[in-house]
């Protein structure tokens, strides 16, 4: 490939990538606790076979404050808990969040508290970037990310969209599309629940939204 060429190439690639990059670490990295398996839950700090079964059995919390207090119900003190949450977690709704919520994010602290609530409504990942950039470097965060969500419009979001809420893929991206346009909630668990149990239905309706 000739020397000009390869180089437009590269800057092609690395435009694409930014594109992409600003939803990139949302869902990833820190498991759904509603959506995690026995062996992965197993596996996060401070579990046991006892808790992990009961947390199951639990499912779905609502909010991470509703996992906060079964964990603690079941014998884990709050630093514990914590730890979990770097491995496992119930994801912040960005736009609805409470303070109590967003302080049970690792590392977050009474600002991030603060600054998430300020720049409400939230939109899109480039927002995010550029105000909480403003106090944290992008490293911060992208580990934010992991923990937060902004509901996806069911009649706009994109694939890429679709594919930031955890444990969908690309066949339930398609049937979220499929089903255009949604009117209600009861559509919804009409038409999903065709393809999933209704706690997995209940699960998914926490990252979306009907504009």
């Amino acid at each position: 490939m000739p020397q000009p060429l390869r180089f437009l190439t590269a800057i092609l690639v690395v435009c694409l990538a930014l594109s992409v990059s600003s939803g990139a670490q949302v869902g990833k990295g820190v498991l759904d606790a509603n959506k995690a398996t026995e062996q992965e839950l197993l596996q996060a700090p401070h579990m046991k076979q006892d808790i992990v079964k009961g947390l199951i059995a639990a499912r779905n919390f609502g909010s991470i404050v509703d996992l906060n207090k079964f964990l603690l119900g079941a014998g884990l003190t709050q630093e514990q808990a914590m730890q979990f949450y770097t491995k496992v977690f119930v994801h912040v709704n960005l736009n609805t969040g409470t303070t109590e919520e967003i302080l049970l994010v690792p590392g977050a602290g009474r600002q991030m508290a603060r600054e998430f609530a300020e720049y409400r409504p939230w939109k899109s990942w480039a927002q995010f970037d550029k105000e909480i950039g403003k106090y944290v470097d992008q490293q911060a965060v992208d580990r934010l990310k992991q923990y937060v969500f902004i509901p996806v419009d069911l009649n706009k979001g994109t694939d890429e969209d679709f594919l930031t809420i955890p444990g969908v893929g690309a066949r339930m991206v398609r049937e979220f599309k499929e089903y255009r346009p949604w009117t209600s909630k009861a559509q919804f668990e009409k038409e999903i629940g065709k393809y999933v149990d209704q706690k997995e239905v209940a699960r998914m309706w926490r990252f979306v939204v009907i504009n």
